[in-house]
């Protein structure tokens, strides 16, 4: 399948007010000292954007670009946002904790770990707060910012979970396992997935997970048995996109993007000429946007252009605005 630029959104230094760039309107951009690092931003329904900054600072945008508010944490945030229902906004923290915000900027709690935070919340329908943390040890608090339970791996988790429709929790360490547990921190099932595994796994309609195990694309069922791997390609560490025509979208480190099919054999490829990074991600209009660290690009397929598949997790963070909420799937 072919694939034409749909559009290009250049960021480069710091701007106000609006350019025309490849055209498209580039209404705003807003920037603070030492870059966003790997933080996501997230969408709340009122439009503000949450994003964090490598120097500690989480902030909160207008639709417009404005700065509404900006609170300091101890160190980086490498962790993106979650918005729960009533506006309440977890991160997590090199300073080692897990923390939550008030809609207006205000520390509602913080919750201490033994090592760095940069897992990105998922937050489940009872409203358990569920992430990994570089000690190890996967934490499920309660909204009140009270420990739940922790489950240990054998090394670090910086990946970030996703969740399904059962309520089962499933994330990966990189003692060279994917976990799925229920929603009462008991183990449900292990794979060995081999190496340093630190890709976050999306999901499909009939629960089958997708995600990136030694450099390759996978597919595991819900029942923890490997499906089929594909080693054809180079991947990411990161999480790839599932679409409702059924194909799985991935980020290639050097030039690419492309679609596997359920069945693993690779649909189609288009080179970027550009080196992309981060996870792929699909708009209601079937419209992939992946970036490289500098340029947005969103890519839309000339044939079966779909929206992501309605699953609970189909994409990287949940949903499209990245809130960290599970999807209703169909």
């Amino acid at each position: 399948m072919k694939l034409r630029i749909f559009l290009l959104l250049t960021l480069l230094g710091v701007f106000s007010g609006r350019a025309q760039t490849a055209g498209v309107t580039n209404l705003w951009q807003f920037r603070l000292p030492g870059g966003t690092g790997d933080s996501s931003p997230a969408l709340a329904p009122d439009g503000t954007v949450y994003s964090g900054f490598f120097y500690g600072w989480l902030v909160a945008l207008t639709p417009e670009g404005q700065l509404k508010w900006k609170f300091k944490a101890g160190r980086e945030i490498q962790s993106s946002p979650a918005v729960a229902a009533d506006g309440t906004i977890y991160f997590g923290s090199r300073d080692w904790n897990c923390y939550a915000l008030t809609p207006a900027g205000k520390l509602k709690w913080k919750f201490a770990t033994g090592a760095w935070v940069d897992s990105s919340p998922a937050l489940a329908a009872d409203g358990t707060i569920y992430f990994g943390s570089h000690d190890g040890n996967f934490y499920a608090l309660t909204p009140a910012g009270k420990l739940k339970w922790k489950f240990a791996t054998g090394a670090e988790i910086v990946s970030s979970p996703a969740l399904g429709g059962a309520g089962t929790i499933y994330f990966t360490s990189t003692d060279g396992h994917c976990y799925a547990l229920n929603p009462d921190g008991t183990e449900r099932w292990r794979r060995r997935t081999g190496g340093f595994t630190p890709s976050s796994p999306v999901l499909d309609p009939d629960g089958n997970l997708y995600l990136c195990i030694n450099k390759a694309m996978a597919s595991i069922s819900r029942e923890g048995k490997i499906r089929w791997q594909n080693n054809s390609h180079i991947l990411m560490d990161g999480s790839p996109a599932v679409a409702g025509n059924g194909e799985i979208y991935f980020s290639h480190p050097w030039t690419a993007i492309g679609g596997f099919q359920t069945n693993g054999v690779l649909a189609w490829s288009f080179d970027l000429k550009n080196s992309l990074a981060g996870s792929p991600n699909v708009d209601a209009r079937g419209i992939i946007y992946a970036s490289n660290g500098q340029d947005i690009m969103a890519l839309q397929p000339l044939t079966q252009a779909t929206p992501p598949a309605r699953s609970s997790w189909p994409v990287w963070r949940g949903n499209p605005q990245h809130t960290g909420q599970a999807r209703a799937a169909d």
